[in-house]
């Protein structure tokens, strides 16, 4: 059986394990948006060998604030109770920070997508992770990414 990628990385560097459940909110929302940047371009790539430019506009779409508000929305109903309070720790969260071209509610929701995204991933959860953001990019992204 395959190690998701945060054990390979955890045994290749030789970091300790640590409890997931006392890491700030911003803390999983970083790891997540990088974790979230990855997946899209890692299937954006995935469809075909084309110029960067064209590359980083497809990804761009997706990799949003506003994107993934939208995919929250359709997430919401189907997470679990656990999930759920990942996600509203998130939204909850005070930045200081707030993206470019966002409404503040969109970028609160994002800031919980990409927090739940982030505990997933250091939760080892990836098919979790990959069942709910394959459901999100479907319903909101459409052939967006092709």
């Amino acid at each position: 059986m395959d190690k998701g990628l945060n054990s390979v990385i955890h045994e290749t560097f030789q970091i300790e394990e640590h409890d997931i459940r006392t890491y700030s909110p911003l803390t999983l929302a970083y790891i997540g948006d990088g974790v979230y940047d990855l997946v899209v371009r890692s299937i954006v790539v995935g469809r075909g060998n084309t110029a960067p430019r064209k590359l980083h506009t497809r990804t761009s779409r997706v990799v949003n604030a506003h994107a993934q508000a939208q995919m929250m929305e359709v997430l919401e109903p189907v997470l679990t109770e656990e999930e759920l309070s990942v996600y509203r720790r998130g939204r909850n969260a005070k930045s200081g920070t707030m993206a470019k071209n966002a409404t503040m509610a969109d970028y609160r929701k994002a800031t919980g997508f990409e927090a739940l995204v982030g505990y997933l991933y250091l939760c080892g959860q990836g098919e979790r992770l990959m069942e709910l953001l394959s459901l999100g990019l479907e319903k909101t992204q459409g052939g967006l990414l092709s």
